[in-house]
C-alpha cells in the first residue's frame, strides 16, 4: 500500500493557500485523469471524480484544498510517525486519503463521487462548493457524504449553524463634564454584555449527539472623541445554533435574551447567518462505517460544508484524519496511525458498502 504519511507530504509540498489552488487542482487532475474506472470533470480550480458502476447508492467524499496562510511551516517534516507542516492536519491528510482510494478502488460496492475543492477557509462568496451547487449540481449529487474535516477518526455528526448579529445602542451626545445632559451609549451596552455574561446554553441531544449553544460578544465600537459623551455604540454577537433551530428561531431566541437591555431607538441587526445540518447517523452507509470499526460519534460544535449538502438533501457527516484543534496552528502535524484508520475504514466502506 501507498505510504500515506508520505502522499500526505507530498500534498503539504504543494503551496495551496486560499485564491492560489491552481497548482494543486493541476496536480489532483493529472493523479486521477489516467485511473481507468474514472470520469475526471474540472470546474475552475475544483477537481470531481466519478465512479460509474450503475450502483444503487452514492457515497460523496469531499475535501477542500486550500489552506491559511503559512506561519514558517509550508514544507512538510517528518519526524518518526508524525508529519508537521502546513495544512497536514486541515485538510491535506484528508486528500491524500481520497486520492489513494479513488485510484485504487476500481470497483466499489457503491458509486463514488470524489469532491477536491477551493476557498473553504475564506468567506463563504468564495466556497467551492457553493459554486459547484450552484453551477454542476448534478456532479454533488448523492445519497451520503463524508467531509474529510478532521475528527482524528471519529464521526462529527452534523453541524451548528451560525448568525451573526449587529445591535446598536443609541445615546445622546453632550460634554463629559455634563453627562447628565446626555446619555452614553457605550455605558448602555453594558446591560447587554451584562445579559450575555448570565447566559446558559442549550444543551439538546440529536440522534444521541449532544450540541452546546453560545452566545459571545466578538466587537464593540464606540466613541466619537476624548471630550463627547459617545451617542452610539455597536456590539457585534456571535450565536451558535443547534441543527434543531431554524435560523428564524434561533434569532428569535436572541431578540428575546437581549430585549430587556434595548430601548426605542435601538437596532437588532441579522447580518448573516449559515443554517445547520441535524445529525445523519442512522444512514445504512453510515451506519454501518460507524459499527463495523466502533467509531465515536459526537455532535459537530462548529459549522462545516456538511450543511451545504444538507441543505440539498444530502445527508452528510464529518470523518477524517487529525486532531482538529491542531488546524491552524504554526505546530500544525498529523500522525500516520490517524491517517491509516481513517483509510482502512473507508477503503473496507467503499469495498463492501451498507
Amino acid at each position: 500500500m501507498t505510504d500515506l504519511l508520505a502522499l500526505t507530504a507530498e500534498l503539504v509540498d504543494i503551496p495551496s493557500e486560499s485564491f492560489a489552488e491552481r497548482t494543486i487542482a493541476d496536480h489532483l487532475e493529472a493523479e486521477l485523469g489516467p485511473v481507468p474506472w474514472l470520469e475526471v470533470h474540472r470546474v475552475g480550480d475544483n477537481v470531481i471524480a466519478r465512479t460509474e458502476r450503475s450502483r444503487s447508492t452514492r457515497l460523496v467524499l469531499a475535501g477542500h484544498t486550500d489552506t491559511v496562510p503559512a506561519a514558517g511551516n509550508d514544507r512538510a517534516r517528518i519526524e518518526g510517525d508524525v508529519l508537521w507542516g502546513l495544512g497536514s492536519t486541515d485538510m491535506k491528510s484528508g486528500l491524500a486519503v481520497m486520492l489513494e482510494l479513488a485510484r485504487t478502488v476500481g470497483e466499489p460496492a457503491v458509486d463514488v463521487t470524489y469532491v477536491f475543492y477551493v476557498a473553504e477557509e475564506v468567506a463563504a462568496e468564495h466556497n467551492g462548493l457553493k459554486h459547484l451547487f450552484a453551477e454542476r449540481p448534478d456532479l454533488l449529487m448523492g445519497d451520503v457524504a463524508l467531509l474529510g474535516e478532521p475528527t482524528d477518526g471519529g464521526i462529527e455528526a452534523g453541524c451548528q449553524g451560525s448568525m451573526k448579529v449587529e445591535i446598536t445602542m443609541a445615546g445622546r451626545r453632550s460634554h463629559p463634564a455634563r453627562p447628565w445632559m446626555g446619555r452614553n451609549a457605550i455605558h448602555r451596552a453594558g446591560a447587554v454584555l451584562a445579559l450575555l455574561e448570565g447566559y446558559r446554553e442549550r444543551r439538546p441531544v440529536l440522534a444521541g449527539c449532544e450540541y452546546r449553544e453560545a452566545v459571545q460578544a466578538l466587537a464593540i465600537e464606540g466613541g466619537v472623541a476624548g471630550n463627547v459623551v459617545p451617542d452610539r455604540a455597536l456590539i457585534t454577537l456571535n450565536h451558535r445554533f443547534a441543527p434543531d433551530r431554524t435560523p428564524d428561531e434561533a434569532e428569535a431566541f436572541l431578540r428575546e435574551l437581549v430585549a430587556p437591555a434595548l430601548d426605542d431607538g435601538d437596532t437588532f441587526e441579522r447580518v448573516d447567518v449559515a443554517d445547520g445540518a441535524a445529525p445523519a447517523v442512522d444512514h445504512p452507509l453510515l451506519s454501518a462505517l460507524i459499527s463495523r470499526h466502533d467509531l465515536p460519534v459526537a455532535a459537530k460544535l462548529g459549522w462545516t460544508d456538511v450543511a451545504r449538502f444538507a441543505a440539498h438533501g444530502v445527508p452528510a457527516a464529518n470523518f477524517g484524519p487529525g486532531d482538529s484543534r491542531l488546524a491552524h496552528m504554526a505546530d500544525e502535524r498529523v500522525e500516520r496511525s490517524s491517517i491509516e484508520r481513517c483509510f482502512a475504514a473507508l477503503d473496507d466502506l467503499l469495498r463492501h458498502g451498507a
